[in-house]
Order: C-alpha cells, then structure tokens, then sequence
C-alpha cells in the first residue's frame, strides 16, 4: 500500500495517524477489550511468537531509541465502566496525549452509560474541565442481531448540546461551533478521514471528546480505500485551514459534480457504511440523477457544508438515508437541523425532509439474517426510487 501510495485500508491509516503523532513527540495510548488485535483482527499491535510467546509492538520502533512507553497498547477486562472511568482521568491528567478506548461492539458502551451521562457529555459544562479522550464504538447493520449493530447512535446525539433552531457563527477559522458544542460524534468513511479526525484531537488549542462509530465490515471493504495523498497533513494545523488534506465534516458526491446540477432529482444525504450499499445500488439500477453526499461529522452538524449542497441540488428533494429505525441512529437529531438549514436558503420546511430507513422498534436490530437482507435491500431501493417517498407519520 505504501510503495503504490494506493489502497491504504482502515488499519494502516490508524497505524499512521498513531505513527505520524508518535514521531511527533505524542504519547498515544489505546485500552479497551481485544484492542492489541481489535476485535475483528484488523489492528496486530501486538505481533506473539507462538513458540516463545514473545511479544513485539511494531509502533515502539518507529524512531531510532523510541521509549517504548510513547506507545500504549493493553487489552482490558470485561469492566465497560471501570476501563472507560480510568481512561476518562488519564486523558484529564495527560491533555497532550491521545487517549483513545474501544469498545469490542458499541453496543457495549452501555456498560459505561454512567461516565458517558456524567462525565463525558457534561464534564466541560459542570466543572470547567476538558478532554480530549476519544471513545470507538463499532457500529453497522450487518445482520448480526440487536446486540452486535447498534452503538446507540442516538444517545450521544440527544446529548449534544447545540441548539437544532439556531444555525451558529460558521467561519471556519473562528472554531467557534465547536468551542461551544459540549462533544464531537463522527461516522466517518474512508481511512485519510479517520487519519485526520484523529490528529484533530492533539493538533488543537482545546479539547473536545470525540465519539467515532467505528466500522465493522468496512475495515475490509473493496471500496473503503484511501490514497496515501490523502493523508499528506500541515504539521500542527488545527483541522480546519487550506493547506494540506484536513478532515472532511462533510464528503460531497463521488462524482464530481459541478457547483450547480439543476438535473438531479434527490439528494440523499446519509452517514456510515450504508453510504457504499447505497451507491452500489445507485450503480446497479443506473440512477444517474441522484446525488449522495456523506456526512462525516454528525455532531456539530455541518451547516456551512450542508448549505453548500443544497445549493448545488436546487431541483432535488432532500432525503436522509439511515439504516437504523426510525427512532434510533441520527434522523431524529438530523431532522430539525437540516430543515433548519433549508429553511434558511428557502427551501422547504420539516416536510420537505423525507425519511428512508427502518420504522420504528423496539428492538436495535432483527435476529433473523433473512429478515436483515430484506430489510436493508427494501431501504436501499427506497432510497433510489422516482416517485415521492411518503413523509413519516
């Protein structure tokens, strides 16, 4: 991957970001169940000989006489709470490291509902106190039943902080939406994003916590690829200037469309890995007149970028795609911030924001593998559909 400087996966853009911060002088320290492996055996910080067991981290040597201590690496026990408390203070205690924990599913964090409800979400709030710990939770719909999709999406959204009616100052070189958000909640998609997403955290003058809803079946997915320009960084830019690749809060249409396309008919917005099933589907029943766009960073909502789109679609209705029910994962929380957002460019109001996803449960996720299928081929068809999709009761 390197030597072609194409196809860098999920991992080896992690052990970049991570590897890149380390020669920078960063302490990086990543705990949580199976992550010296991951979980899905993507990772290998760790290397065992099966004969001695001798163990070799790869990211102690990545510069000459490198203290080995730069680079923290610890499978946890099964304490969701405890591991995530400990992590929690580190991060306070040492503000220039990056202090990441993962969970072996998302569905696992409730485990540590406590520390994400008292401390996390308000910490900066109630007590003055910032962090900069970054929390993955992997989260997909892949037929592998309620307890192993969903890392409950929506409750990192709920508390969130920002005002849904008020579009806030969005001059990208203030920072100021994200100074006065209490918490960052990303579903990103391609590895360089990740790359960049997680070098925000050290390469800012504030902290913020950050919720990744990690992929499962992406970290392996033929498209789910980056070029190694992509991950060309400006040492110490905060993320947001023109120099150099940055995290993308928002990834505009794939193909390439100009700043005005009065012929697109829909603009699906959605977020997550539903976006390749959506655009393999988009291929495969040539629905040339739909445009998909990717929202990176959910939570604060990127208006700027969303405004931007819709004025390049001024034809199109505005749909948002979601492989969650209804009550779940990111509509409820989308909603009134993107109609916000066309309201203001007068475009239409809630009504004009139509819904494609799962109806509403109980129930994250089906058990039943079939039933999955049918579920996400049924929304993916939705999605791409000419005639008008009815507005949800």
């Amino acid at each position: 991957m390197i030597e072609t400087g194409e196809g860098i996966d999920w991992a080896v853009g992690e052990a970049l970001a991570f590897a890149t911060l380390l020669v920078e002088g960063n302490h990086v320290r990543l705990s949580g169940q199976d992550v010296e492996r991951g979980t899905f055996s993507h990772r290998h910080s760790v290397i065992h000989d099966q004969e001695t067991g001798e163990q070799y981290c790869p990211l102690d040597h990545v510069t000459m006489n490198q203290n080995e201590e730069m680079f923290t690496v610890s499978n946890s026990s099964l304490s969701e709470f405890g591991v995530l408390g400990f992590e929690l203070g580190y991060s306070m205690e040492s503000p220039n490291s990056l202090v990441i924990w993962e969970a072996q599913f998302g569905d696992f964090a409730n485990g540590a509902q406590v520390i994400f409800d008292q401390f996390l979400s308000s910490g900066e709030s109630k007590w003055l106190r910032q962090t900069g710990l970054v929390v993955l939770l992997p989260h997909g719909y892949d037929g592998q039943g309620p307890e192993h999709s969903s890392a409950r999406l929506e409750r990192f959204l709920q508390m969130s902080d920002d005002n849904p009616f008020v579009i806030p100052e969005m001059e990208p070189t203030l920072r100021k939406q994200i100074q006065e958000c209490n918490w960052q909640v990303v579903n990103v998609t391609t590895p360089a994003n990740y790359f960049h997403v997680l070098r925000r955290q050290i390469h800012r003058d504030f902290r913020k916590p950050l919720v990744v809803m990690a992929p499962k079946n992406l970290l392996r997915h033929k498209d789910c690829k980056s070029n190694l320009s992509e991950f060309d960084d400006v040492q110490g830019h905060p993320g947001f200037d023109k120099q150099g690749t940055r995290f993308k809060r928002l990834i505009k249409d794939q193909n390439d469309h100009s700043d005005l396309e009065e012929g697109i008919r829909r603009l699906v917005l959605c977020s997550g890995k539903v976006y390749y099933e959506l655009d393999e589907e988009r291929r495969k029943v040539e629905a040339k007149d739909v445009a998909i766009c990717r929202v990176e960073q959910l939570c604060p909502f990127p208006y700027d970028l969303i405004q931007r789109e819709l004025k390049r679609y001024p034809s199109a209705e505005v749909v948002w795609c979601q492989e969650e029910p209804m009550n779940m994962g990111a509509y409820s929380y989308i909603a009134p911030r993107l109609s916000n957002a066309m309201k203001a460019l007068g475009r239409g109001t809630m009504d004009d924001v139509k819904y494609v996803g799962r109806g509403p449960s109980a129930a994250t996720a089906t058990g039943f593998y079939q039933m999955h299928v049918k579920e996400q081929a049924d929304l993916l068809q939705k999605a791409m559909q000419p005639e008008p999709i009815p507005i949800p009761i």
